[in-house]
């Protein structure tokens, strides 16, 4: 399939590798432009675009930069995409570590949702709650014992099932989470947000989210980076 990626970073990057590996025509793009992602499109076999070039090109569009840049693309970036190209946004909401507050979703917008009302295109949630290390070194066949299963929200049912098939070839177990009203239930913080779980306690920890804790799942996620971030920087100091 022909792949754009906007925002080949920790996550984008690793998907990039991986599909470019299964033999897709993978096009990547940032906001620097081209000549900036010359020599990882040369290392991984992808083909180094505009941002406009990879919404444009792609028979599925992955949205990959944190949320608070999908206000900085181009206007109407999809306005000349055909419909049947499928938009895949990626990312987390993360207020004080990165974003800042948007207030539409602080007042209950979902964060998917948010995003598709600022690329004005509907979108598929997904590859969010996967870190770019285990999508980089724990995909298998299928039928492996103990596959991890990613989950996949949306409104398309079309759109949904080309990124399960897209799931299961990066060698994941697909798994179907409701439309992109339930896609808050692998937002950062829920019991499903990377923990490499297996299929039936994934399914599990999605019906036990409580949409009433949105905010605090957050809020507890963001404390937990924050202290990650100072341990790792200790443990520099002591070296």
């Amino acid at each position: 399939m022909r792949i754009g990626i906007i925002g080949p970073g920790a996550l984008g990057g690793a998907l990039a590798r991986q599909l470019a590996k299964r033999g897709h025509q993978v096009s990547i793009a940032n906001s620097r432009g081209p000549e900036s992602l010359a020599a990882l499109a040369a290392e991984i076999g992808a083909t180094p675009v505009s941002v406009v070039d990879a919404a444009n090109t792609g028979e599925i569009v992955i949205v990959a930069i944190p949320t608070k840049a999908v206000a900085d693309l181009p206007r109407e970036l999809f306005a000349n995409v055909p419909s049947s190209v499928v938009v895949i946004d990626t990312g987390n909401y993360h207020p004080e570590l990165r974003d800042g507050r948007i207030d539409a979703i602080e007042r209950g917008m979902l964060d998917s949702q948010w995003v598709a009302h600022g690329l004005g295109r509907p979108v598929i949630k997904a590859f969010n709650n996967i870190l770019a290390k285990s999508l980089l070194e724990k995909g298998v066949p299928r039928g492996t014992p103990g596959r991890i299963p990613l989950s996949v929200a949306g409104d398309s049912f079309d759109a949904k099932a080309t990124v399960l098939r897209l799931v299961d070839d990066l060698g994941f177990d697909p798994v179907d989470s409701g439309d992109l009203d339930n896609s808050w239930r692998q937002q950062p913080g829920t019991p499903a947000y990377c923990r490499d779980l297996e299929a039936g306690a994934l399914r599990r920890a999605l019906a036990e989210a409580d949409r009433s804790r949105i905010a605090e799942y957050r809020a507890e996620r963001e404390a937990r980076i924050r202290r990650d971030i100072a341990s790792r920087h200790d443990e520099s100091d002591k070296r």
